[in-house]
Parts: C-alpha cells; sequence; structure tokens
C-alpha cells in the first residue's frame, strides 16, 4: 500500500526477464545520461581505458557468478544507447577508483521495531531525474529501490518483497583490487530471501569496493551494520542509535587505508553527537549544521561534489515494512506506505 504526492522524484514500474529490467531501466534514464553524465569529468576518469583491464576481469566474474545481474547490465546498456563496457565500468567505480562521488548517511536505530534512515547523497545534476524502481523480475523476489540514471538497483536504498531493507553507504578504500563489483553484491542483496542469506553473499564475494551497508527484515528484530571490501567484511549489531557516513567504523582496512573526506568526518561527528539526543530520525537527517560541513547536504560547493536528493525512513516491524521518502526538508513525504513481504502489486496513488 503506498500514496504518492508530487515530487521531482520519479516512480517507475518495470517487469519481465533481467535483460527486459535493465533495458526499461536504461530507457528511463537515457535522457539525464546523455545530458549530464557522458560530458561529466568523473564518467572520463571511469571509463577510461587504463581502467579496460581491470574492466574485463571483472565483467568475467560477473558472466561467471552472477550472469542474470550481468544480463540486466547489457539491458542497461542497450536501454542507455550507450557501449556495454563503458556502463559496465561506470557500475564499477567504486572499485576502480577510491574517490567517487557516492554519500550518503545513515542512522540506525535498534529495538522491538529497529528503524533505518537514510539519507541518499549523489551528483547534483541528476536531481530531477532519480526515481524509484517498482522492479518484478520474472520468477525472482520483487523490490522497490531508488535509481540514478545509469546504475544498478542495490547500491542506495531498497526494500523488497522478502521484506528485507537495505541501506548502502560509500567507503573510500585505498589500494583495492577488486575481484567482483560492489554495486553487483548490492543488486544480488536484493535477491535474497534473508538476513543470513544477504550476509552469506558478502562473506563469499568480499573481495570488491567498499560499502557499508545496514541491513534489517521483517519479523527479525537484528539490525546489521555491515562494512565489506578488499577482501574484508565485519558485522556488528547496534545496542543503542548510531549513524554511519562514509568511512569505515569496524572493518579491518587494507594496508593503503581510506581517505575521510572533510564532509565524512564533519557528518560522523555531528551525527554522533545527535544520535546520543534527544534529536529525532528527521531532525537528524535534515541537519544543517553550521560549525562544520552539516548532514543535509545542499552546497552547490559540497567539497565531495554530493547533494542530498532523497530521505527515506524505514520500520521494519514484525509484519511489515513502513516506509516514507522525502525529496526535500519537507514535513510531507512524497511517497509513504507499508510493505509486507512477498506483498501483491502496490500502485502508488495519487494523492489530491
Amino acid at each position: 500500500m503506498s500514496t504518492k504526492q508530487f515530487s521531482s522524484l520519479g516512480w517507475h514500474e518495470v517487469q519481465g526477464t533481467a535483460r527486459e529490467i535493465g533495458t526499461r531501466l536504461g530507457v528511463h534514464g537515457r535522457e539525464a545520461v546523455h545530458r549530464h553524465l557522458l560530458s561529466s569529468e568523473i564518467w572520463h576518469r571511469v571509463t577510461s581505458e587504463r581502467n579496460s583491464s581491470q574492466v574485463e576481469t571483472l565483467a568475467n566474474a560477473v558472466h561467471d557468478r552472477f550472469p542474470g545481474i550481468w544480463d540486466e547490465i547489457a539491458g542497461l546498456a542497450d536501454g542507455l544507447d550507450v557501449p556495454v563496457d563503458k556502463v559496465f565500468a561506470w557500475n564499477c567505480r567504486g572499485d576502480l577508483l577510491a574517490t567517487v562521488p557516492d554519500g550518503c548517511t545513515t542512522v540506525l536505530t535498534p529495538g522491538p521495531v529497529p528503524g533505518l534512515a537514510h539519507n541518499e547523497d549523489g551528483l547534483p545534476f541528476f536531481r530531477g531525474t532519480c526515481f524509484i524502481a517498482d522492479v518484478r523480475p520474472d520468477g525472482a523476489i520483487p523490490f522497490h529501490a531508488f535509481c540514478y540514471p545509469g546504475s544498478l538497483p542495490g547500491h542506495t536504498f531498497a526494500w523488497t518483497g522478502a521484506g528485507l531493507v537495505q541501506t548502502v553507504n560509500n567507503l573510500r578504500l585505498r589500494g583495492i583490487r577488486a575481484a567482483i563489483p560492489r554495486m553487483v553484491l548490492g543488486r544480488a542483496i536484493l535477491s535474497a530471501h534473508s538476513l543470513d542469506q544477504a550476509l552469506a553473499i558478502l562473506r563469499q564475494d568480499p573481495s570488491s569496493g567498499g560499502f557499508h551497508m545496514a541491513l534489517a527484515q521483517t519479523g527479525d528484530s537484528r539490525l546489521m551494520s555491515v562494512e565489506f571490501g578488499g577482501g574484508q567484511i565485519s558485522v556488528t549489531q547496534p545496542k543503542a542509535r548510531e549513524i554511519h557516513a562514509n568511512h569505515a567504523l569496524h572493518v579491518s582496512l587494507p594496508a593503503a587505508g581510506q581517505i575521510i573526506t572533510a564532509s565524512s568526518a564533519d557528518r560522523q561527528n555531528r551525527g554522533d553527537s545527535l544520535a546520543a539526543s534527544d534529536a529525532t530520525s528527521r531532525e537528524i537527517m535534515n541537519d544543517r549544521w553550521t560549525k562544520g560541513l552539516p548532514i543535509r547536504r545542499d552546497m552547490p560547493d559540497d567539497p565531495d561534489s554530493e547533494n542530498t536528493l532523497a530521505t527515506v525512513h524505514f520500520r521494519v516491524g514484525a509484519n511489515c515494512v513502513e516506509w516514507e521518502i522525502y525529496d526535500s526538508v519537507s514535513d510531507t513525504p512524497c511517497f509513504k506506505g507499508w510493505t509486507e513481504p512477498q506483498s501483491a502489486r502496490q500502485n502508488p496513488a495519487a494523492d489530491g
């Protein structure tokens, strides 16, 4: 069940085979990719010929381990009208480069009904072109995910027909030689039937670029804080409300360490203080502290080239996931509703 307000954040329904889903997602994002992404400096860095050997190695690994996801990537390239090797490289950006403009902040609130709040921070030129994908794959678990034009679902925030909830933060780990793309692992988790299966996917293939994932599931009181990358994985269960920005807090780091940007450090420090206070999760996500770089990121000169493009609040109960999605600092969500595990088809109904 869901309701929809007027929003700059779209809602796009797709179904079919993996190839068909990828194609439809690509068509939906084609204009924004051609208008903004293909001429950007970060696109040219990621898709440079100097990365071609590593991209080929990663492509072979995806062919072998996740052929369905490869089909989705191939369809995405078809829909975008961009060569598949370039689209695949873009979806390996955090495995090829230590610093990419993928940000985000997450608040994890344990308890009988675990809560997750997440600011999705990304390239500002994608504002107004991102969307919630309502995906119904043939023979697989349906899911909803925030999508950027040109990117696979599963590296932002999502919730699935199995009652699984996922939020994702970029980790900037140095010296990584990835064996599998982190965004492919994020996409694979959306097909998991349980928290334990999701963790098994990451434990089997942690040699990737770095991510932090918060994971929860209906009917399971556990709330997982997962950091992985570079062949390492660490899973903790918060005992009290905590925040996570864009640097690793508990996983063993590679020898080269990690990059902690000023924004990530400020958001973590400010968030730690607010998490220990009586501030609500919405207040934390919207915080515009002026003594450092803010949690809510709207600055045109953000030093990491990221802005907050959406905010989601999840309550993960025994029988359903409740969710509210905001595209701005507002008292009114642009989408809200609840999803039961393996629930029937949902349509966001126009509200007013």
